[in-house]
């Protein structure tokens, strides 16, 4: 018997804490909200370091995963800025950038080819980015630190990182797309 659907059972797991996590915020409660933010961290891990390890990686795999870190940051983005912890200007950067990533990635689904899912490093880095400034504006509400100016920076990587890596997300596909269709004809 093989294990190989576990990771994207871990994966669905994840993508099930969302609703939790936005209760929990919307309702001011950062601690327990904390709480679910590592759950959902560390199924992260676990579900990649399962796939990797003992190479369980499927085509489902490789869609969950990103589909749920999105839903996740852009849950908590929107919930932190309804609890009046994060600028909306900030949230519509974040949500913007995942909206053009989607489109695109139906549209070359749709009109060139099956899409792989290749995250460049300054997606990571905007995701590592995004996920930081998540945790440490709960831990702000929760526990009063780290400083403001800490999320200020923060935010501002958000920001830049989010829009170096859309900007790089639409000239790498596209760049693909014109390759693609241009072999065919």
């Amino acid at each position: 018997m093989t294990l190989r659907w576990l990771p994207n059972a871990i994966c669905i797991v994840r993508m099930l804490l969302v609703a939790p996590l936005v209760y929990l915020l919307v309702g001011h409660e950062y601690v327990a909200a904390l709480g679910v933010l590592v759950v959902a961290g560390v199924s992260d891990g676990l579900d990649g370091y399962l796939a990797k390890t003992f190479d369980w990686r499927t085509r489902l795999g490789s869609l969950l995963d990103p589909a749920a870190d999105k839903l996740l940051l852009v849950s908590a983005f929107v919930a932190l800025t309804y609890a009046g912890l994060v600028p909306l200007a900030l949230t519509e950067i974040v949500v913007g950038r995942d909206l053009v990533i989607v489109a695109g990635a139906i549209t070359y689904q749709l009109l060139i080819a099956p899409v792989e899912g290749e995250p460049a490093a300054i997606s990571k880095l905007n995701t590592a980015c995004q996920l930081g400034f998540i945790f440490f504006t709960m831990v702000e509400a929760a526990f009063g630190w780290p400083p403001r100016i800490s999320l200020v920076a923060l935010g501002a990587a958000v920001v830049f990182t989010s829009i170096v890596s859309g900007l790089n997300y639409v000239l790498r596909w596209s760049r693909r797309a014109w390759v693609v269709a241009h072999a065919r004809g």
